[in-house]
């Protein structure tokens, strides 16, 4: 056996329990969220697959060789993967105009629409809007993603650097960071003058292409190697690093990202990550 397939449920039911051991042989049963099983024929894998999604499971082949030692950085999107909002549509309600900017976001995150200039717009409608408005944003609407907070420890105590690369913006990221203990940040910079929001982004956005560029500095800094990155995220704007790492993850994501992942988490929390690793 070179692999095992690794199911997870918040728990795992009774029923998928004895499916999972009438197709394969179960190796192990973790707190009754998470098996590992010998599946002999190869061929059992895509009705596995079809029964973990009727059941709301997350499955994977994990090869048995792989370890998070081999892992040295870890790198996060922040909208609706390390937290379970989108920041701009929040902040635009505030504004009363999160309906307009969500239907953007939405769009930009299914890769309709060029996230540049999308970015440009939905900021353009936030002008007049006073700083105030993102930390009522910060403090009473951020959560952090189911277990984001254990997985981020874990990712550290197992020595991985971690990376926050965010098409959002500087004033959650650099917060975050410090709540979690994030090592990198890359985002937005919105310009504010006077205490106000002036529409607009202070240098270069941070597109698709961007979030690359940052993931190479800091592989450049550690001195290790593309593959030696783990990276999860949902939108279109990810799918550039994430292709190009050594093991990548869509969580909760668009279809787009799912199709081009190594895994996918739709139904558990981050910490579901740690045992495709």
């Amino acid at each position: 056996m070179s692999s095992w397939v690794v199911v997870q449920g918040r728990p795992l039911t009774e029923a998928t329990l004895s499916y999972l051991s009438s197709v394969g042989t179960v190796i192990t049963v973790e707190a009754g969220k998470v098996v590992h099983v010998e599946v002999p024929q190869p061929e059992s894998l895509a009705a596995i697959r079809e029964h973990c999604a009727e059941n709301k499971c997350d499955v994977g082949v994990v090869p048995l060789e792989r370890d998070i030692s081999q892992f040295k950085l870890y790198v996060t999107d922040m909208d609706s993967t390390l937290i379970t909002i989108e920041c701009i549509d929040e902040i635009a309600d505030v504004h009363g105009l999160k309906d307009q900017v969500a239907a953007i976001t939405e769009k930009a995150m299914k890769g309709e629409l060029n996230f540049t200039e999308s970015l440009h717009s939905r900021v353009a409608l936030l002008k007049g809007l006073k700083e105030s408005a993102l930390s009522e944003v910060y403090e009473k609407r951020l959560t952090i993603s189911p277990n984001g907070r254990s997985t981020i420890k874990y990712l550290r105590d197992n020595g991985l650097k971690t990376l926050l690369v965010s098409g959002g913006f500087t004033y959650f990221t650099d917060r975050l960071a410090k709540d979690l203990g994030i090592d990198y940040t890359c985002a937005n910079v919105l310009e504010i003058v006077d205490g106000v929001l002036t529409g607009k982004v202070v240098g270069s956005v941070v597109d698709a292409s961007a979030k690359l560029v940052a993931v190479d500095e800091r592989c450049k800094e550690l001195g290790i190697s593309r593959d030696q990155v783990i990276g999860i995220g949902d939108g279109a704007n990810d799918l550039v690093f994430l292709k190009e790492i050594g093991l990548s993850i869509g969580y909760h994501a668009k279809p787009v990202v799912q199709e081009n992942t190594d895994y996918q988490i739709n139904n558990c929390g981050l910490d579901a990550l740690v045992y495709f690793t």
